[in-house]
C-alpha cells in the first residue's frame, strides 16, 4: 500500500509510476535499437559476400546510415507516450522530433541513391565503360540537393509553415539569385546537359580551340584535362558546350596524311614505283588501312608525292607509333631501291661570257 501511495505521487504534473515507465522505455528503446543497428553493420560485409537479393542490401544500407541522434530521437518519442506534457514542452519536442526526423528521410535518400549509383558504377564497369563516373557524380550531387530541399519542405509542412506561400515567395526571391548567379547555373546546367547527352566522358581526348587533352574529371562546374605536356587545363562547363569541340577519344581510326619528296634526279621507273612501295609498307604495318599514295607536285627542290592512311585506334593502340612503324618501313624500301629521300637545295648555273 505505501509503494502504490509512492508511486503515486505527481511530479510535474506526472506520476512516479509515469516517470519510471517513461525512463524504462527511453532506456530499452536507446539500449536495444543501437545494438541492432551495431550488429547489422558488423555484420553487413559477411552478409552482402553471400549475394543476397537487391532489397535486402539496400535494407543493410540504409539501417548503416540511420544516425545515433535518429535513435535518440525514437527513443525520446516512446518514452513520451507515458507522460503527460505541458503546451510548451509539447510544442518543442514535435519541432525538434520532426526536425530530426526528415533530417534521416533525406540521410535514407542520399544513402539509396549512393547505393542505385553504385550499382550503374558496378554494371560499367563490367561493361569496360570507365567513363560513366563522372557523369554519376554530377547526377549525385542534384539529386542529393534534391532530397534535402523537398525535406526541408516537408519538415516546414509538418510544422505548420505554409509552404505554398514560401515556395511562391522563394520563386520570386529565386528569380533574383538566379539573375545574380546565372553563370553558376549556367555551368550547372551545363554539366546537367553532360551527363544526359554524354558528348564526352572521362577518358576521352577533347580538343577545343587551342586546348588539348584528356578529360581527368568532369565536376558541377568546370571540367579538367591533362594536357600532353603535364598541366592540368580547368574549362567551365558552359564554355565546352558552347564550343566546337572535337572529340578525338571516340574516332574509330586517325587519317595519317603524309607529303614524302624525291630528288628530281629519280629515275623514271623508280618514280613509278614508288607508290606500290609505299602501299607494302602501310600494309604489312599491323593497324593500318592505306588509301592512296600518288604523285602530286613538282616542289622547288623535290618531287612531292601524298600518302594518306588510317590508323585503327583500338583499346591501347597508339597512333604515334603506328605512324613510327609505317616511316621506318617506308625510309628501309626507299635505301633498298636507291631511292633518295629530297631536302633543301639550290643549283647554281654559272655561264662564261659570250657563251649562249
Amino acid at each position: 500500500m505505501q509503494a502504490m501511495e509512492f508511486l503515486s505521487q505527481v511530479y510535474l504534473g506526472n506520476t512516479l509510476q509515469d516517470w519510471l515507465l517513461s525512463a524504462a522505455a527511453f532506456l530499452v528503446t536507446f539500449t536495444v535499437l543501437p545494438l541492432v543497428r551495431k550488429l547489422v553493420v558488423s555484420q553487413r560485409n559477411r552478409i552482402q559476400s553471400l549475394e543476397p537479393p537487391m532489397g535486402v542490401e539496400l535494407a543493410l544500407v540504409l539501417i548503416a546510415r540511420t544516425s545515433k541522434l535518429f535513435l535518440w530521437i525514437v527513443a525520446l518519442y516512446v518514452a513520451e507516450r507515458f507522460l503527460e506534457l505541458g503546451p510548451r514542452v509539447e510544442k518543442i519536442s514535435n519541432i525538434v522530433i520532426v526536425v530530426v526526423f526528415w533530417f534521416q528521410v533525406a540521410l535514407w535518400g542520399t544513402a539509396a541513391i549512393n547505393f542505385a549509383l553504385d550499382l550503374q558504377r558496378r554494371r560499367a564497369a563490367e561493361n569496360g565503360d570507365a567513363g560513366v563516373q563522372g557523369s554519376l557524380g554530377i547526377v549525385n550531387f542534384i539529386a542529393r540537393l534534391a532530397v534535402f530541399a523537398i525535406a526541408a519542405l516537408l519538415a516546414l509542412d509538418n510544422l505548420g509553415v505554409n509552404i505554398t506561400a514560401l515556395v511562391a515567395g522563394l520563386g520570386v526571391g529565386g528569380i533574383a539569385i538566379a539573375l545574380a548567379v546565372q553563370t553558376i547555373l549556367g555551368d550547372l546546367l551545363a554539366s546537367l546537359s553532360i551527363t544526359l547527352d554524354k558528348p564526352f566522358v572521362v577518358g576521352d581526348w577533347l580538343r577545343l580551340d587551342t586546348v588539348e587533352g584528356t578529360v581527368e574529371k568532369i565536376g558541377v562546374k568546370s571540367t579538367r584535362l591533362r594536357s600532353l605536356s603535364g598541366e592540368q587545363i580547368i574549362v567551365s562547363n558552359a564554355d565546352l558546350l558552347q564550343s566546337r569541340l572535337h572529340n578525338l577519344g571516340r574516332m574509330p581510326e586517325r587519317r595519317a596524311l603524309f607529303k614524302l619528296g624525291v630528288v628530281y634526279e629519280t629515275p623514271r621507273d623508280k618514280l613509278e614505283r614508288i607508290p606500290a612501295l609505299v602501299e607494302a609498307c602501310v600494309k604489312e604495318t599491323p593497324g593500318t588501312r592505306f588509301l592512296f599514295c600518288v604523285f602530286t607536285d613538282f616542289g622547288d627542290f623535290a618531287l612531292q608525292f601524298t600518302l594518306v592512311y588510317f590508323v585503327a585506334l583500338e583499346q591501347g593502340a597508339n597512333y604515334l607509333e603506328t605512324v613510327g612503324a609505317v616511316n621506318y618501313r617506308i625510309h628501309a624500301a626507299f635505301e633498298q631501291e636507291g631511292i633518295s629521300f629530297a631536302y633543301p637545295t639550290q643549283t647554281v648555273v654559272m655561264r662564261r661570257e659570250g657563251q649562249g
